[in-house]
């Protein structure tokens, strides 16, 4: 791993909206590798802050003469709404792109050939990330992951040609890609999320598709077994030569499955996943299916595959067990953001105390219903908790509205005590925005408010 050549982008002109995670290591990039970079945030009205050396803190008012806009993946350039600066570059026909781009073609222009890898789907995708470079790396290959859960694609180093950049890909990123391509790319599943961005569940599944765009003879696609339409869309990848594989969490995939714990393929048991703690559930059994057929076409040795999921020790946010009291576990599953993320996470405990709540998705919680026997009690928090609340009263979940985590930890613990319950989860099912800045915020705060609980 290296630094990139301070050349690459000389003699252009690149726009830089928001400064987030992603914009900030985007325009310090960019404006270290030769470019001029423009860039801005609304909240520099309100604080202001030095300019990394390359960048110019300015608002736009004319994009005429730029190369490209990079803007963060939060912000929208078609629905529900453009923001002005993105309209403003559709009028001056400036190319909007995601971060990710831009890797791309620094890797390719310091004459890497690396090769890439798109990780997408609703659920699944930061584990199945994290996973795969877990695997590459107890291989012993070159390899870094990041994208949409962090590091930014941008502040990634340059890798030589037998390295492997694995980046976790949202709707949101794939919709602003010019030239990437994935010599690898997975889609895990599909499930209603983030219509609001793309219209309908039509313009979402497009979003999602676009990881393939560039793929052909040579390349690997892998399809999660439940994603709609997964025979239909297997033919139509085949017949642009891709190679596919069709993976599950179960017994019924055709390529890769899971039976009575055991990962197999047509050339038998690859791994037993009793092995691995920080997998439970059928969920994490479909991860496991998709980072390993990806390994093995990237050239891990199957007979290392047992040892390097055993060794997987989970990703943060996502079903991690950051306490025990009393022999109750506190279960962080901050990163569940949707009702369906959180389903994943309550089947895999037969009774609970569950934390829920904040900016609740289009469907609310009423796909849960199947799960809620084995909620003891829930306490909500955030914006949308009354909302929450009618959906639990209209099933006699016993619940109570609390508004924030630090009334929710105590009381889930006093609950967990008086019940006998040997688990406190927290799977929002929701956003965080309204309370915090991110699920990795909620999440860290739920840690700190349980190490602060009082034991007998």
């Amino acid at each position: 791993m290296s630094a990139f050549p301070t050349n690459l982008f000389t003699g252009q002109r690149i726009a830089v909206l928001g400064l987030g995670r992603n914009g900030l290591a985007a325009a310090r990039a960019l404006g270290a590798m030769g470019a001029r970079v423009q860039a801005w945030d609304d909240t520099l009205d309100k604080a202001p802050v030095p300019a990394p050396a390359g960048v110019e803190f300015a608002p736009f008012a004319d994009l005429s003469g730029f190369d490209a806009l990079v803007m963060s993946p939060g912000i929208p350039h078609t629905l529900p709404a453009p923001h002005p600066v993105a309209a403003m570059a559709r009028a001056a026909g400036v190319p909007i792109v995601s971060d990710a781009e831009f890797l791309f073609r620094a890797v390719r222009r310091a004459g890497s050939r690396a090769r890439f890898v798109g990780v997408t789907g609703t659920n699944g995708k930061s584990t199945t990330t994290v996973l795969l470079a877990h695997l590459l790396h107890h291989a012993g290959i070159p390899a870094i992951a990041g994208g949409n859960l962090g590091p930014a694609a941008l502040s990634l180093p340059l890798l030589p040609d037998n390295g492997i950049y694995v980046l976790e890909m949202s709707s949101y990123m794939l919709e602003r890609l010019d030239s990437l391509h994935f010599d690898a790319a997975c889609l895990l599943n599909l499930t209603p999320d983030h219509l609001d961005r793309h219209g309908d569940m039509a313009g979402y599944t497009r979003a999602k598709l676009h990881v393939f765009d560039r793929q052909g003879a040579g390349d690997l696609a892998v399809l999660g077994d439940t994603v709609p339409d997964c025979a239909h869309l297997a033919t139509g990848l085949r017949s642009r030569g891709i190679d596919v594989k069709v993976v599950g969490g179960d017994a019924d995939a055709p390529d890769m499955w899971v039976r009575d714990g055991m990962l197999r393929d047509g050339a038998g048991v690859i791994a037993d996943l009793a092995h691995a703690p920080s997998l439970p559930g059928t969920h994490n059994a479909e991860n496991a299916a998709t980072a390993t057929a990806i390994a093995l076409w990237l050239g891990c040795p199957r007979d290392m595959i047992d040892t390097a999921l055993a060794s997987f020790d989970g990703l943060a946010h996502r079903q991690k067990t950051i306490g025990t009291i009393d022999g109750i576990r506190f279960i962080d599953d901050s990163k569940a953001t949707n009702a369906d993320a959180a389903a994943r996470a309550m089947a895999c405990h037969d009774r609970m105390i569950w934390i829920a709540g904040g900016i609740a998705k289009a469907a609310g919680i009423a796909d849960l219903a199947p799960l809620f026997g084995r909620v003891a009690h829930a306490f909500l928090i955030g914006r949308d908790a009354p909302e929450l609340a009618r959906t639990l009263q209209a099933h006699n979940v016993a619940h109570t509205i609390v508004g924030t985590m630090e009334h929710a930890v105590p009381a889930a613990l006093a609950a967990a005590r008086a019940q006998g319950v040997p688990v406190v989860l927290l799977s929002p099912a929701c956003a965080s925005f309204d309370q915090f800045t991110g699920f990795e915020a909620r999440g860290l705060r739920f840690a700190e408010l349980v190490a602060t609980l009082d034991t007998p």
